[in-house]
């Protein structure tokens, strides 16, 4: 356990996942705009065919490769999202708004590899109900599988994090 800063509990985590998802769902939306102009530039080039589909959007639901291509896309926006924000400071855009940090357990910034880890073990943030049970370590499910811990920063602390990214 960081020795420094407390380790957050499940409502602050929950409040930073809520702010986190209005930003990766704006990502997501731009992501599967300019997926859908890519689709529409190609079938413009005739390098795919509508087949009888209505529009693009038809075309690409119609299609299996298209749509695996386009759910690939969604889950890499938030692979990146909280990837770059874990990995360069430690804090997404939720967790500075919150004062909270994710960092290795020895306390420094986690790796590209944790991140991914720490992302895909989430589960949609549900990683965190066992924060709820696990009352002595207050540590979620992707914080033991990745190695990492959440912490909670002091008003100082969180603003000294956001001046260094200057």
């Amino acid at each position: 356990m960081s020795a420094e800063f407390p380790r957050a509990g499940f409502w602050r985590r929950f409040a930073s996942l809520v702010y986190d998802t209005l930003a990766i769902i704006a990502f997501a939306m731009l992501t599967v705009v300019l997926y859908l102009f890519a689709i529409q530039g190609l079938i413009s080039l005739d390098v795919i065919a509508l087949n009888g589909a209505e529009d693009v959007s038809a075309r690409i639901q119609d299609s299996l490769l298209l749509s695996g291509i386009r759910s690939s896309l969604l889950v890499l926006v938030g692979l990146v999202f909280f990837g770059y924000f874990w990995t360069k400071s430690g804090q997404t855009i939720g967790m500075r708004a919150w004062r909270l940090k994710v960092q290795t357990n020895q306390g420094s910034l986690i790796s590209w590899p944790q991140a991914i880890i720490r992302s895909i073990s989430a589960f949609l943030g549900l990683g965190n109900l066992v924060v709820l049970v696990d009352f002595k370590n207050k540590k979620a499910l992707q914080d033991y599988l990745s190695k990492t811990e959440v912490v909670t920063l002091t008003k100082e602390e969180n603003k000294r994090v956001y001046r260094e990214l200057d």
